[in-house]
């Protein structure tokens, strides 16, 4: 089985080209222009993770990395291509796949709460000012405090309508918050709901244990998420990334430097992750990337040209497969310069020149060797998929469903008692409260009313606040409260 011997093949030049499993969670890149084969390259990869009993992760942008849960078919140029490689014991298999879609449409159901998310991302994937995360990230400090959970978009919604209607009475404590301010925070929820984005916050939401699943032959599953619609919302698709790489981040237990890694996750399309990022957001991702391989986790970024990639973090990463770039504009040429760059000098490959001429499914690689230093690098012949290179028949993808293991797991939205549930009912008392109060003025005939007899009657929001920190004394409500504290992508930390 391939990664048996403890790496994984790649092709071959001279020489057949590795990648060492002990090194494989010093990250990596994928790249080259459009049809120059990244997608074969990334599904040879995660074929290789799979037999080698590391689970995987990644995106289908386009489609057509679904054919990795079934066995390919003998083609002319397949063989030929193994046996100019000297792949000799050259099959074709299946690939244990799990199918993930943030619509539910194509693949499991996969969310999130508001609350895990925190206001960071939120602010992001909702193009917000720095007036409105302001406003942001005044309401999750409430919600944090009081106890107030934020699952869904309705929570959210609820929790902001009722910062708006009490501004005055927070200004002080938390800051200014205009109902504009609020307002333009609505509407931006509204576009993301347009674009389909509320499916992706609500319960039961995603374990991530349920990516690091072993079959009964020791094969680390690769986890598929079906991104051909996300893809019409790119904002929410490359959010919906930075929030997994995340939780992977704040969940696993540091692990060292493992003999192979424990989940490989890669980032297709990965310019869409730094385009319009914030300077603070691009500082976390890239200590993410640099931290995150003591967890035992690889990162490969698949994208067109290393300059889609910020200096910091492509500095981190240790295994490159460079497929052909074109070189006509001047920005295309120093795409080739700094690709050339980036790799250890062959003496015998003029690397700039020979990134130019790279035929369909060749590449230049570059993996690390003993000690962690890189090889230099060397023009190789990519080895053909033991899957299907294609995307699956609708049917056959419902087949794969149907015999999933996290199947029935996150197929039904649960709405439990949240943010939403809790104000209402507040209000819906403090309400009742209030006729009570004029119906028992009314009697006395004295015209007095709570607020002439010298007490203050609480107001929705302080009623609302002192329920809440009722409900969560218990230690059932501190677990709830400690459960939506964010980590490393959040404004919070996690207790």
């Amino acid at each position: 089985m391939q990664g048996a011997d403890g790496r994984l093949f790649l092709g071959a030049s001279g020489e057949p080209q590795y990648l060492e499993l002990r090194y494989a969670n010093r990250h990596g890149l994928v790249t080259g222009a459009t049809g120059t084969g990244k997608t074969v390259t990334l599904q040879i990869l995660a074929e290789g993770f799979s037999r080698a009993g590391v689970p995987v992760f990644c995106a289908d942008a386009k489609g057509d990395l679904s054919g990795i849960a079934t066995a390919g078919e003998a083609k002319d140029f397949l063989l030929k291509r193994a046996e100019t490689i000297g792949l000799k014991d050259y099959g074709f298999e299946a690939t244990p796949t799990v199918f993930w879609d943030l619509f539910a449409e194509q693949g499991h159901a996969v969310r999130t709460t508001v609350s895990e998310m925190g206001p960071l991302l939120l602010s992001r994937l909702l193009e917000l000012t720095e007036a409105q995360e302001g406003a942001l990230n005044i309401a999750f400090r409430i919600a944090d405090e009081k106890g107030l959970l934020l699952l869904d978009m309705k929570d959210l919604r609820a929790l902001l309508s009722n910062l708006a209607e009490h501004a005055g009475e927070i200004t002080t404590t938390y800051g200014n918050v205009t109902k504009a301010t609020v307002g333009a925070i609505q509407r931006r929820l509204l576009v993301l709901e347009n674009q389909g984005g509320e499916h992706f916050f609500g319960e039961p939401a995603l374990d991530i244990r349920d990516l690091m699943r072993i079959d009964r032959d020791g094969r680390g599953f690769v986890n598929v998420l079906m991104a051909e619609r996300l893809m019409s919302a790119p904002r929410l698709y490359a959010t919906f990334l930075l929030w997994l790489m995340s939780e992977l981040f704040e969940e696993l237990p540091e692990v060292g430097d493992p003999d192979r890694p424990k989940l490989v996750f890669f980032f297709d399309e990965a310019h869409l992750l730094f385009s319009d990022g914030s300077p603070a957001l691009i500082e976390k991702v890239e200590r993410v990337v640099r931290l995150i391989r003591s967890k035992g986790v690889g990162i490969y970024f698949v994208t067109q040209s290393p300059l889609d990639i910020p200096d910091t973090v492509l500095a981190q990463l240790g295994n490159r497969v460079q497929h052909a770039l074109r070189a006509y504009t001047s920005r295309e040429q120093k795409a080739v310069k700094t690709a050339a760059d980036t790799f250890r000098r062959n003496p015998e490959i003029d690397t700039a020149e020979a990134i130019t001429q790279l035929g369909v499914g060749e590449a230049l690689v570059s993996t690390l060797e003993d000690k962690g230093i890189p090889a230099m690098v060397q023009r190789t012949l990519i080895r053909p998929p033991a899957s299907r290179m294609g995307p699956l028949r609708p049917d056959e993808r419902m087949s794969i469903m149907a015999e999933s293991p996290v199947r029935g797991l996150y197929d039904r939205t649960v709405d439990r008692e949240s943010a939403y549930e809790m104000l209402a009912a507040i209000a819906k008392k403090a309400a009742a409260g209030r006729d009570a109060e004029g119906s028992a003025a009314e009697a006395d005939g004295d015209g007095r009313s709570a607020k002439g007899s010298g007490r203050r009657s609480d107001t929705p929001m302080e009623a609302a606040i002192k329920s809440v920190v009722r409900s969560v004394a218990s230690s059932v409500g501190r677990q709830i409260a400690n459960r939506v504290m964010r980590g490393i992508l959040g404004s919070l930390s996690r207790p």
